[in-house]
């Protein structure tokens, strides 16, 4: 497939306010040599940067649970969502991010760090690349109770879980998180855990 030929006619700021929705109006060739205009809306969150824990002698893993306004809109009951540590690049590069956040959520101080891969995560309205870790973890490693940064309204309970019984949450329904699921099956199919 030939890529599309495209040109932006135009740029609005519908909103500003926590990160930027924008709607842009743009000319594209299709693949039968038409033209068409199109309007689409996309919301610019800066990248981030996700990471699962894991601890190959206790197959367990280290995951996060927070408070998730969309989920809670969107029918989660009680809005709380199981997720891998994960935080926005802001003006780091992905490593040092996941690090830093890694320390901030789960009190694990880590050094090295092994990307997987990449994703756009929800292409059709959200720009965000998230780069995706794994890193082995031990006790030793504990160097606060994590959580999160109060003065970022983090409110994060870090839980250790044993890997097989993650697998059969996601089954069960109590892991939806998109990028949790892909890290943890991730471990599955390499054969990590």
């Amino acid at each position: 497939m030939q890529e599309p030929n495209i040109s932006i006619e135009k740029t609005e700021i519908l909103s500003d306010n926590w990160y930027t929705l924008k709607k842009v109006t743009f000319n594209i060739k299709k693949q039968n040599g038409e033209t068409e205009t199109q309007s689409r809306e996309a919301y610019d969150r800066g990248n981030g940067a996700v990471i699962l824990l894991y601890n190959i002698s206790l197959k367990k893993v280290i995951l996060t649970r927070q408070f998730r306004l969309p989920t809670y809109i969107n029918g989660n009951t009680d809005g709380m969502l199981i997720e891998a540590c994960a935080g926005l690049l802001d003006d780091n590069n992905p490593e040092d991010c996941i690090r830093k956040e890694t320390e901030e959520e789960t009190g694990y101080k880590i050094s090295k760090v092994e990307k997987i891969f990449e994703a756009y995560m929800s292409p059709g309205s959200v720009t965000e690349i998230l780069y995706f870790f794994i890193a082995e973890y031990s006790d030793e490693m504990k160097i606060n109770k994590g959580g999160g940064l109060e003065e970022e309204g983090e409110n994060i309970e870090v839980l250790e879980l044993d890997f097989n019984e993650t697998l059969s949450m996601i089954d069960k329904g109590e892991i939806k998180d998109a990028k949790t699921i892909m890290l943890l099956q991730h471990l599955r199919l390499k054969n990590i855990l």
